[in-house]
């Protein structure tokens, strides 16, 4: 069985599932050992083999330089003999993608650190699809609304107008501004429930 060219060494025969790679080293996932980098076979496995999830980002110059710097430690504190240092250094060079780079250097120390895959990042305000404009109508009416407690009433009448002219508006054209005039038609009601009460106790008291 042949090995991915990218892959840290040749391994011996037997180890590994059928039609999947071998781990790189032994004794990886046995006791006392190391557990066995993701993407070596089964349903864990990587994009980097063409696995499920999310393609492996493609690599960069410097994600290639940063791989041979963990590989170079490896090899000064003889975690790695030089034959299979040159090897992976040849490999990590030829690489594709991250995810390649993440397992030639996944059984080494601050190895898979560095080549995490970037959380996704929010789309800038610039190109936000813009809000809908809001319909000047509802603001009118928000504003007579308000006013009544000023005009003793004497706007409500234009806000509660104002307020049905722009929700039918906003219906029809998908403007913004809904909330405004539902707050205009609130209080323009509200302003003409209170005259019509003071009304109501004036001619109750008058008859009286």
């Amino acid at each position: 069985m042949s090995n991915p060219s990218w892959q840290p060494g040749p391994w011996p025969p037997g180890q590994g599932l059928p039609g999947q790679p071998a781990p790189p080293a032994a004794g990886w996932g046995s006791p006392g050992q190391p557990p066995m980098p993701a993407g070596w076979g089964g349903p864990g496995q990587t994009a980097a083999w063409g696995g499920q999830g999310q393609p492996s980002m493609l690599a960069a110059n410097s994600d290639r330089e940063r791989a041979v710097d963990v590989l170079r430690a490896g090899f000064a504190e003889g975690r790695l003999q030089k034959d299979e240092y040159e090897r992976r250094v040849g490999r990590a060079y030829q690489a594709r993608t991250v995810g390649e780079l993440a397992l030639l250097v996944a059984d080494l120390p601050q190895g898979p650190l560095g080549f995490q895959q970037p959380a996704p990042q929010q789309v800038p305000a610039t190109f936000m699809p813009a809000a809908p404009p809001s319909n000047s109508k509802a603001g009118a009416s928000l504003a007579c609304g308000i006013a009544t407690f000023l005009t003793m009433g004497l706007t409500s009448v234009p806000a509660v107008v104002l307020g049905h002219m722009a929700r039918s508006e906003i219906r029809r054209t998908h403007e913004g501004g809904d909330g405004m005039a539902v707050a205009g038609l609130i209080l323009g009601w509200l302003a003409i429930g209170g005259w019509a009460l003071f009304l109501m106790l004036v001619v109750v008291a008058s008859s009286g």
